[in-house]
């Protein structure tokens, strides 16, 4: 039942969003449900959701999210039913997340979260990010997520979330998403020598580190690698907002299958800040053959 319950949601700051929705009682429920959704950006659709299921609230569960809802998690049935049925272990356990940062790329809202009283999970504090699709009809359709335990602070004194959280240049978006996936080839792809290069070229020399084995700035980095051995192997997202850019990618972290989800937030074209989370990639006791990529 723990590996079961992974993925519960509990979104305090969001919840509340389906209140405000005017309802016009002279039309059919499925017409004001449509109605409600057309004006909601995906932002609000994906709070009204987490909202329902803090309040344990399956109506409204039903209502914004599709029965055939499309899990990623590995320990995670698939489907919203099979979502709804852990719910109670949610209440026993006082399970909750709290949102750190939030952002809408097109269909996709990605979350940066801290998972509190998370002992099932682990751990009592996990962090995670959190990525929902949100259909052509307003419905939430499917999730992706990556979650690893709280750590101390590394040495630069910077904990896995803390940091800027306010969002700039929504005018870059495009071109910050570019330069991310372009580095991120080149990092797969090249040389030594050309992975090098594209990083001294794309960071700040004295970047903001929140990885919790590494210190800020490029020397931080280098001095960590060779114990920590961050080895990518294939970029399968590239998602962001203004300042904000996610890649979601795999590869081997000390030797381990993984998952790497990496928020970075540039500056004039140059990375000065980052955080990320790893998450083993397992191969056991899976609740469904979903993967964890297939964007």
């Amino acid at each position: 039942m723990t590996k079961t319950m992974r993925k519960v949601f509990k979104a305090l700051a969001l919840s509340g969003i389906l209140a405000s929705c005017a309802v016009n009682h002279s039309k059919s429920t499925s017409e004001v449900n449509q109605s409600k959704t057309s004006k909601m950006t995906n932002k609000e659709i994906v709070g009204t959701f987490l909202g329902a299921v803090m309040k344990q609230d399956t109506a409204t569960m039903r209502q914004f999210a599709n029965a055939d809802y499309i899990q990623h998690n590995p320990f995670v049935p698939t489907g919203l039913e099979p979502f709804i049925g852990l719910l109670p272990v949610l209440k026993e356990h006082g399970t909750y997340a709290e949102n750190v940062r939030l952002f809408q790329d097109g269909d996709f809202v990605f979350m940066h979260n801290i998972w509190h009283n998370a002992e099932p999970f682990g751990a009592d504090e996990m962090v995670a990010f959190d990525i929902i699709r949100v259909d052509e009809n307003g419905k939430v359709a499917e999730h992706w997520d990556a979650m690893m335990p709280q750590m101390p602070v590394n040495e630069s004194g910077r904990t896995l979330t803390d940091g800027t959280t306010e969002i700039t240049d929504l005018d870059k978006t495009e071109a910050n998403k570019t330069q991310v996936k372009a580095l991120f080839d080149i990092l797969i792809n090249g040389t030594q020598e050309e992975a090098g290069a594209a990083v001294m070229a794309n960071f700040a020399p004295d970047y903001k580190q929140h990885n919790p084995k590494a210190a800020d700035g490029l020397a931080g980095f280098m001095a960590a690698m060779p114990t920590e051995q961050w080895v990518f192997t294939k970029q399968h997202k590239v998602l962001g907002q203004g300042n904000f850019v996610l890649s979601i990618s795999e590869g081997t972290h000390k030797g381990v299958h993984s998952v790497f989800y990496d928020l970075v937030r540039l500056d004039n074209g140059k990375i000065v800040e980052h955080w990320d989370v790893i998450q083993p990639i397992p191969t056991q006791g899976l609740a469904h053959n979903n993967g964890m990529f297939g964007f």
